[in-house]
């Protein structure tokens, strides 16, 4: 009867360890991806900021861009950020490149839009990267439109737009490779935590 009531409160106790790990892991993964958001967003609209030729509505939107790209690539395990952020870049790269060469001979027109986002779709098909489509096609579209907002100058956005990009990967990767240290520092943390209390019960 002891033996069993035993192996029912060591049971228990591994549970309850295993819950605080992981709330500590859920807690310290979404802090830590609220202040990569911030530094993101901070460090791309202090770096705008130091050249007078580019507008409020443009710090703001290099921001936004900054901070989803960090939210991208900022995984769970770090090997999965870096796949992410070479997809990331990848991606962004060609998109940006489809748009740089379309702006500087054409301002925003829907048949653009359309255009690159099928010529984009279609040739990152046929060199087999087909999972970077998605996020290609919506850095296209995103481009295109606020180049139509902000038609002055429009050439500028993918080359501003790539910069934001650029940091926020940055930040993201980085931010996804501390979390991975912390990971490895809250289970063991939970373990000790676990041995002082089962050696109390002794």
């Amino acid at each position: 009867m002891n033996s069993a009531v035993t192996r029912t409160a060591v049971q228990s106790s591994h549970l309850t360890g295993r819950g605080i790990s992981h709330i500590g892991q859920a807690v310290s993964h979404g802090v830590l991806l609220g202040l990569c958001c911030l530094l993101s967003y901070k460090l791309i609209t202090g770096l705008l900021t130091l050249s007078r030729f580019v507008p409020r509505d443009d710090k703001l939107l290099g921001g936004m861009w900054a901070v989803v790209a960090t939210i991208f690539c900022f995984r769970y395990s770090y090997g999965e950020s870096v796949r992410a952020a070479l997809s990331r870049t990848s991606a962004t790269l060609f998109s940006f490149a489809l748009c740089f060469v379309y702006l500087l001979v054409s301002p925003f027109r829907l048949w653009g839009l359309i255009l690159l986002i099928a010529i984009g779709a279609i040739v990152l098909e046929l060199i087999g990267r087909s999972e970077d489509i998605i996020t290609a096609c919506i850095t296209t579209a995103v481009v295109l439109v606020v180049a139509g907002v902000s038609p002055e100058h429009a050439w500028k956005q993918p080359i501003l737009r790539l910069i934001d990009t650029l940091v926020g990967i940055a930040v993201g990767a980085a931010g996804a490779w501390i979390a991975l240290k912390m990971a490895r520092y809250l289970p063991s943390q939970a373990q000790a935590s676990q041995q002082t209390h089962e050696g109390s019960k002794r």
